[in-house]
């Protein structure tokens, strides 16, 4: 039978006398997916997709998607997010048998420790966080977005987990502690660098440091190679302190009325053609081993994005925190806002 009539008559996709398409609804980060993922998908299997990309932190995704009532069906949250939405209610457990195409994940990425039996999420794109700086301008590490010689010239992430990260590495400890001395010391460096910060920005800093406004920022590694793709006087450092790792991955919502397809488009992004064109669009990493054979060799070369075993054995993935630590954490970056 071919797939795409086979879809047309599963139940609760579409009424009998609609003569609607069936259609999934899909919510993703900016910069996230190749321009005609959609698209390729929607013709091949005879469906309409509501794709939206607006989507910036990664707790957003659980701020979009905590009422139950959404009315979303495909979400992409990053690892650290996979338990407590699970503990919440919010994600569907994933039936294999539905998603041959995730044979295709790397070894690493086939039981990884957020979620070891892929029971309720897929690794979709990972990367790391770093810095990106001026080509010629001497960057080993993050106490270097602490110097006074910078002063006005740097960004941190508006993210508490990357900022508290980098502050952390610094001081020799784990991105994922849960002791309040040394959450606090690493509080301490944080308001201690707003001497010479510019701001905390996500994204929205790419436009900044291309023009050579910003010196140095903290950034993701993908969001750092789609900036350097147009301004290629910068480099991006993986810090050698260590730095954050993390996977974002791809989960189906209880609340979706319309799991069938939605398992369809999940096991359509693992095909290897479809997951090669996703990293080189999103400029972030692929956990898909087949996709690696259809990348340029050119991107595969890559060091922003693939940068060797050796600098990678400085990461170190992100953690779900426990309620307590995740309270302490919340207070203290309201802290590090406000002085």
């Amino acid at each position: 039978m071919r797939r795409r009539l086979f879809l047309m008559g599963l139940p609760g996709l579409v009424g009998c006398n609609s003569g609607r398409k069936p259609r999934l609804n899909v919510i993703n980060y900016s910069d996230y997916i190749a321009k005609d993922t959609v698209a390729n998908f929607e013709r091949e299997f005879g469906v309409e997709v509501r794709y939206s990309a607006v989507i910036e932190a990664s707790e957003e995704t659980i701020a979009r998607t905590i009422s139950g009532n959404s009315g979303w069906d495909v979400v992409f949250p990053e690892n650290r997010l996979v338990f407590p939405m699970r503990e919440l209610g919010l994600l569907a457990r994933l039936d294999h048998a539905r998603l041959p195409n995730l044979r295709n994940l790397a070894p690493r990425f086939q039981r990884p420790a957020w979620d070891t039996d892929l029971d309720w999420s897929a690794p979709y794109l990972w990367s790391c966080c770093g810095i990106l700086a001026q080509d010629g301008l001497a960057i080993e590490g993050w106490a270097d977005l602490f110097r006074s010689d910078l002063r006005g010239k740097v960004t941190m992430l508006d993210e508490p987990s990357e900022v508290f990260g980098a502050c952390l590495k610094m001081l020799g400890y784990s991105i994922n502690t849960d002791s309040p001395d040394e959450l606090r010391r690493a509080q301490r460096l944080a308001i201690d660098q707003k001497k010479v910060l510019r701001a905390y920005l996500n994204t929205e800093v790419r436009d900044q440091v291309a023009a050579g406004d910003v010196q140095a920022c903290q950034l993701w590694a993908g969001s750092s190679q789609l900036t350097i793709d147009g301004a290629p006087k910068l480099r991006f450092h993986h810090p050698k302190e260590g730095f954050s790792l993390y996977c974002d991955c791809v989960a189906i919502l209880a609340e979706s009325r319309r799991t069938e397809l939605a398992h369809e488009f999940i096991n359509y992004l693992y095909r290897a053609d479809v997951a090669a064109a996703i990293t080189q669009a999103s400029r972030a990493s692929t956990p898909n081993a087949a996709a690696i054979a259809h990348l340029p060799a050119e991107f595969r070369a890559l060091s922003t994005l693939f940068p060797g075993e050796a600098i990678l054995a400085r990461g170190e993935w992100f953690q779900t925190s426990n309620a307590a630590t995740q309270r302490l954490r919340d207070r203290l970056w309201t802290e590090v806002k406000s002085a």
